[in-house]
């Protein structure tokens, strides 16, 4: 993308009462003391926590995983100067299955969520600026394409009042449903609520079958620990099991390995941020788990367990451990960020988070007449797949 460094478009018609907003393109790599303090401080105040699109995550990532650096910042401030929101920017050169270049927010494999970081209450001035900044971008075409907003949230909700300021639609060309843990229950009686009996017992039976193995410990990061040895054992632990046999294991790629190195330590030096689990066998890890809190709300990262062990359960005897995470003041929920459908954790977390895929065209005929014919041919494909559905059925 030859996107300006730095775009700037007043907004002031857009943002009605009140000083215009003001949109620059930025280079990761020219991201300077100022941008990277308002970059902290934003992830502090965000209208939605997303661990994802923090400083201390993003950036390692656009190394690791942009080399050629066609990634942009979107940056909003307000009249004063502040940043009010950041968003990591591409053009895309497939839409699907189609040939289309589109805008994009960047998203990489190992980033479950797409939220870009808005500070609270400044959510419909971040999307007119945003917007406004997007059509004026010499690289910009077609449409942009947001992914993986919490359906519902505020800054879907902002998106869509935006767009229909605008004139224009703002539909929803994707959703999924993951598993969500947002309870004022006890570990204890969330425990029973969401485990039927039988599966609680048969997982009793499970647990004392593996203490007969050897000494059986539940462990826990502290901040004043050595973050290397856990970050080796996770690695090691997870490229043991069938992610390491079809090469989708973090330790299976030196971008990725390096990526994951980098964020760990940049969540450990953030207070209260990191929280690093492992049952040991005898003083050997046996399931690990990996998650980030910001916010009032939590996402669980990373796990992997013994696979020789499957039939103790590992993972789910550490899931169950880890809902002490219930008793931390102010957590209001923990994202999954598991698949759909997760056979796994679906079954111990009651509660859902929807996520949501949307297009905004962009402005100009040419942009309006794009978005038509694709929306025409997503609508085909969904016709396509309903068939198929119903003859399978």
């Amino acid at each position: 993308m030859n996107a300006p460094l730095a775009l700037r478009v007043a907004t002031r018609a857009l943002a009605g009462v009140g000083a215009p907003c003001t949109a620059s393109w930025r280079e990761p790599a020219s991201v300077d003391a100022a941008l990277a303090a308002g970059w902290d401080d934003l992830a502090q105040g965000a209208s939605e926590p997303n661990v994802f699109a923090e400083r201390w995550c993003l950036a390692p990532a656009l190394a690791a995983f942009d080399p050629e650096g066609a990634v942009r910042l979107l940056c909003i401030h307000d009249a004063a100067g502040a940043l009010i929101g950041l968003m990591p920017v591409a053009l895309a050169d497939h839409y699907g299955r189609l040939p289309r270049r589109h805008v994009t927010n960047w998203r990489h494999a190992n980033a479950f969520h797409g939220a870009p970081l808005v500070r609270a209450g400044q959510e419909a001035a971040f999307w007119r600026a945003a917007l406004a900044a997007i059509d004026a971008a010499p690289f910009a075409r077609a449409l942009l394409h947001v992914a993986q907003l919490t359906e519902g949230g505020p800054l879907h909700t902002a998106l869509q009042g935006a767009a229909a300021g605008l004139g224009r639609p703002c539909p929803v060309v994707h959703r999924e449903v993951r598993a969500l843990l947002q309870s004022d229950l006890s570990p204890a009686d969330y425990w029973e609520a969401a485990v039927r009996s039988k599966k609680r017992k048969e997982l009793r039976r499970q647990a004392n079958r593996l203490a007969e193995l050897g000494v059986i410990s539940h462990r826990r990061w502290a901040a004043d620990d050595d973050l290397t040895p856990w970050v080796d054992a996770f690695l090691a632990l997870e490229a043991r099991g069938w992610k390491g046999a079809n090469g989708s294991a973090l330790q299976s790629g030196a971008d990725t390995e390096g990526w994951f190195r980098r964020i760990m330590a940049g969540a450990a030096a953030q207070p209260d941020m990191l929280d690093l689990r492992a049952i040991d066998l005898d003083g050997r890890p046996i399931a690990m788990l990996i998650s980030f809190y910001r916010g009032g709300g939590g996402f669980s990262f990373k796990t992997a367990f013994d696979e020789d062990l499957a039939r103790f359960s590992p993972g789910v005897l550490l899931q169950q451990a880890n809902l002490e995470m219930l008793t931390r003041p102010g957590l209001g929920w923990v994202d999954s960020c598991a698949a759909p459908d997760h056979p796994m954790i679906d079954s111990l977390w009651m509660e859902r988070r929807a996520l949501v895929w949307v297009n905004v065209p962009l402005a100009g005929g040419w942009n309006r007449a794009a978005f038509a014919a694709q929306s025409l041919a997503e609508a085909g494909w969904a016709r396509v797949r309903t068939w198929k559905q119903e003859a399978l059925s």
